[in-house]
């Protein structure tokens, strides 16, 4: 996998050094406290119980995390990243996948539209969905839920009509048992530079079909790399009736929109 982009190629970025997790943060209005509650300290008991719910994931112990600052749907975000994992990364799909959504806001509907994000990360995208109005589900594997959480309480609370969720998904695995088809039901599934050089790409995509039923609209953005990226579009193209539906040739990003086939 590529390299982090520098503060000056990545749409969206603020112009701001990067600050160590304890300093030179501007918190959102409402941010969490240290201990991982929203408002001012001593207002703990006021926290909403569906605040609480969320909160059970632990960040992890990465020696190297850094502030970086991204600006979409006229806010600040503040992204707690780390170059130790790719998972902790916010990639160039992401910016513009954020960079599309805040485009075609209206176009979309995103106002109360319910939407699962696949492989999060950090969680740029559904953070910026979420501040769009839209009720997001951000998913991703356990190492990484704990940096993930963190960021969307830290940048949509007071900030997003719907507070986001958390879940565990891991590509290919029990999607029946934790998003039975008949519970979960997906406006939009979102997906951002989840394709590179890894083993788990039929999985992948098996996912991807999974959580689309009729009414669901998939948005892939995906920087592409390697000839295995294009061998995976291949696939998609047999499973998704794809519309390319935006570019970036600066950075080699290419956004599709996805209709599940139905026989």
């Amino acid at each position: 996998m590529d390299v982090c982009l520098s503060s000056e190629q990545q749409t969206g970025r603020l112009q701001e050094a990067p600050c160590s997790p304890d300093g030179c943060l501007e918190p959102a209005e409402g941010a969490p406290q240290e201990d991982g509650t929203g408002g001012p300290p001593g207002d703990s008991n006021k926290i909403e119980p569906s605040l609480r719910s969320l909160q059970k994931f632990v960040p992890t112990d990465y020696a190297s995390y850094t502030q970086e600052h991204y600006m979409f749907a006229g806010t600040k975000i503040v992204i707690q990243e780390s170059i130790e994992s790719y998972g902790a990364v916010v990639w160039p799909g992401a910016t513009a996948l954020c960079q599309y959504l805040e485009e075609h806001t209206e176009e979309l509907n995103l106002q109360d539209a319910k939407i699962l994000e696949i492989g999060a990360g950090p969680g740029l995208v559904s953070i910026v969905a979420s501040i769009l109005g839209a009720q997001v589900t951000a998913t991703d594997l356990p190492d990484v839920l704990g940096n993930l959480q963190y960021n969307l309480l830290k940048n949509t609370l007071k900030r997003a009509a719907h507070l986001p969720e958390v879940r565990e998904l891991v590509w290919g695995e029990s999607l029946e048992q934790h998003f039975p088809k008949s519970t979960f039901y997906y406006d939009y599934v979102l997906a951002s530079d989840v394709v590179y050089h890894h083993y788990f790409l039929d999985k992948l995509l098996a996912t991807m079909a999974y959580l689309c039923q009729p009414g669901t609209v998939l948005l892939w953005a995906n920087k592409f790399r390697f000839s295995t990226d294009y061998e995976f579009l291949d696939k998609f193209k047999q499973v998704f009736d794809t519309t390319l539906v935006a570019e970036f040739p600066e950075s080699s990003v290419k956004v599709f929109k996805g209709i599940l086939k139905w026989d």
